[in-house]
């Protein structure tokens, strides 16, 4: 049994007030403001949890967030780079890849043991990452060890004089020794061929499948192996910088504490974990329905419905507590409405945020606002191949100004419709690229309206190409 420790401190990331978090998001997402505001409050509130009496702060459950709005609008991306800024456990799961217990599908349990492997993997990588450069130097010296070997030390016994040369010729060799290493951690010798005993690639094992869900606890016959004895090992010839990265690997691995990295991982599961659940306007029903698919949809909310009130899941790596841990659901409800999920879960979603559909506007300042603006992504990807990509005002309009238009003409996607839009537009630069450069592109009005106006004027065409 674990026995959870008390949690003083706030949890990592969540002291951030939240006009600081909107700030943050403000960088990534355009508009949304209600929703941005929603999650900085909750993510606020954590902060606020971790500082009550500790009798007070079991009782205090996260208020959950339920999104509503269109495709493309920012649903996803607001709770992923919330997540990434708080560097919390994040796992994203689309709703109607469940099935209610007792049908052939994942079960919804396999949520939390998703989210348990993420933040196992985060802790151990910040710790490899941590070890990294006070280890670089002892995985150094073990290339050294094969490129210059010191020489085996058994022998006869040696009279006086051949002690002494031994002596000098062995100062000698730790010279050249240090020297290698010096040029082994610079890199200078990254290229050199060395010959390393390395395991041997084992074979890949199917995943084991039942009923009950072994799979979501990664048991594969790989693993159930692995530990009743060291893997054969094989010499192979491979560079100095490959070497030097295995034998960096091996020695972070002998110094990680491994029980540390989970018990760590599973309390920021626990304490700051988010899990986002998308499509859940697609197992709502409306009421008088209960034949058919319906009954599945409202046995994935009841089976879901413990998880977010808060239980205890096992996973490979112990049981983990839900109580805590943030959900936030998201869906279109186009052709349901929230009041049709099932009452326990809907008021298991305290806060309802809408988002509202793009603009043409807001079209203009997702191409070229964000830090990770599109624009700013395809200039830096032809500039690789020597093409100098210009964007105008003008021409950023008139991509927005399509993109609305075409939202408008066929299913309305969002944001998305931007990526399609640019990949038409650029896509005899991006062809020819290689072959013309350098060069200068600027893209402009006419340019923009050359390459799609005409497909948008014809409906059929449109919907095929856009």
């Amino acid at each position: 049994m674990r026995i959870m420790e008390d949690v003083t401190e706030p949890a990592y990331g969540t002291e951030l007030t939240p006009a600081e978090v909107v700030a943050e998001l403000d960088k990534y997402i355009i508009g949304q403001d209600q929703a941005k505001r929603a999650v900085a409050v909750a993510i606020r509130n954590r902060y606020r949890r971790s500082r009550v009496p500790e009798k007070l702060r079991e009782e205090i459950i996260p208020k959950n967030i339920l999104m509503i709005g269109p495709t493309g609008v920012g649903k996803t991306e607001v709770a992923r780079r919330l997540a990434r800024l708080i560097k919390a456990p994040f796992v994203k799961v689309e709703a109607t890849k469940f099935t209610e217990v007792g049908y052939v599908g994942r079960d919804v349990v396999s949520i939390i043991r998703d989210l348990t492997e993420v933040s196992v993997r985060a802790v151990k990588l910040e710790r490899m990452q941590e070890l990294s450069d006070r280890l670089a130097s002892a995985a150094a010296w073990r290339v050294v060890d094969i490129m210059q070997p010191r020489p085996s030390a058994a022998g006869p016994m040696k009279t006086p004089e051949e002690i002494d040369r031994e002596k000098q010729r062995s100062a000698q060799l730790e010279r050249v020794r240090a020297k290698l290493h010096e040029r082994v951690m610079s890199g200078a010798l990254d290229d050199q061929k060395v010959r390393v005993s390395l395991p041997e690639n084992q074979p890949k094992f199917m995943q084991v499948f039942s009923s009950q869900g072994l799979e979501e606890l990664g048991m594969n016959i790989q693993e159930m192996f692995s530990d009743f004895g060291d893997r054969p090992k094989k010499e192979r010839e491979v560079t100095v910088a490959e070497a030097r990265s295995y034998f960096l690997q091996e020695e972070v691995e002998k110094e990680i504490d491994q029980e540390k990295v989970v018990r760590e991982a599973i309390e920021r599961v626990e304490q700051t974990g988010i899990v986002f659940i998308d499509e859940i306007d697609k197992i709502a029903y409306k009421e008088g329905q209960q034949a058919g698919p319906d009954v599945s949809r409202g046995g994935v909310q009841r089976d879901l419905l413990p998880l977010v009130e808060g239980s205890t899941v096992i996973t490979k790596y112990g049981p983990v507590k839900t109580n805590h841990i943030l959900f936030i659901a998201a869906g279109a409800f186009s052709a349901t409405k929230p009041s049709d999920l099932i009452p326990e879960f809907q008021g298991r979603f305290p806060l309802r945020v809408e988002f509202d559909s793009l603009s043409a506007e807001d079209f203009g300042r997702i191409l070229v606002e964000p830090e990770n603006a599109l624009t700013l992504q395809y200039q830096e990807l032809l500039a690789t191949d020597g093409v100098q990509l210009k964007f105008t005002k003008a021409g950023v309009k008139a991509l927005a100004r399509l993109a609305e238009k075409a939202n408008s003409m066929m299913e309305n996607i969002g944001a998305r419709r931007l990526y399609t839009m640019l990949e038409k537009v650029l896509e005899e630069i991006s062809f020819e690229a290689p072959y013309a450069s350098p060069r200068s592109v600027t893209i402009d009005r006419k340019y923009v309206e050359s390459r799609v106006g005409d497909i948008l004027a014809e409906k059929d065409l449109a919907e095929y190409i856009l």
